[in-house]
């Protein structure tokens, strides 16, 4: 299975999350990671197509803005078909500085996905962090639609969230190729 993922990154934290999650996911029997890296600033999303499933990061700025370089690619994620792709995501926000909009980008990602009939998995608990709104919660709100990161304010958990979270969404992709 090809594995893509395509992040966008204004302070290197949603790229060294990515480079965490690339190294997680392991490599195969040649030690190539499984994992192929796509900065959306130099590539365009249109190779979404070529892969299997596809990982994308984002992080919230502001009161819940999008990252600027989803931003300026954002009217052509809505014309790419996630149809038969499996799809992970993650965020980057900060739960105490912009506590009414945290991950609010992560769940306008995930709901452009989910419109372009992506099958999304990966989502995360979100006991652990302090908040108070956020879009990217499922709708019973016990969920993050992906892997929510703070380098903020939790830097400290992150590499075992990452760690976590691959395993998990490794598991997911088993259970559903079986």
């Amino acid at each position: 299975m090809k594995i893509g993922l395509f992040y966008g990154s204004t302070t290197c934290y949603t790229e060294i999350a990515a480079e965490k999650i690339q190294a997680e996911m392991g490599n195969d029997d040649t030690g190539t990671p499984l994992v192929e890296l796509h900065n959306i600033k130099d590539e365009p999303l249109s190779l979404i197509a070529d892969y299997d499933l596809v990982i994308l990061g984002i992080s919230t700025w502001d009161y819940g803005e999008l990252q600027e370089d989803w931003e300026s690619q954002w009217q052509d994620l809505a014309t790419i078909s996630f149809a038969n792709k499996i799809v992970a995501l993650y965020g980057m926000g900060d739960q105490i500085g912009y506590t009414e909009w945290f991950q609010d980008a992560l769940g306008m990602l995930h709901t452009c996905v989910v419109e372009q009939r992506g099958h999304v998995i990966g989502y995360w608990p979100n006991q652990g962090y302090e908040f108070e709104a956020s879009k990217a919660l499922t709708q019973d709100g016990s969920q993050f639609v992906g892997l929510a990161l703070d380098e903020d304010n939790q830097y400290d958990q992150s590499d075992a969230r990452i760690s976590q979270w691959c395993q998990g969404v490794l598991e997911e992709i088993a259970d559903i190729l079986a």
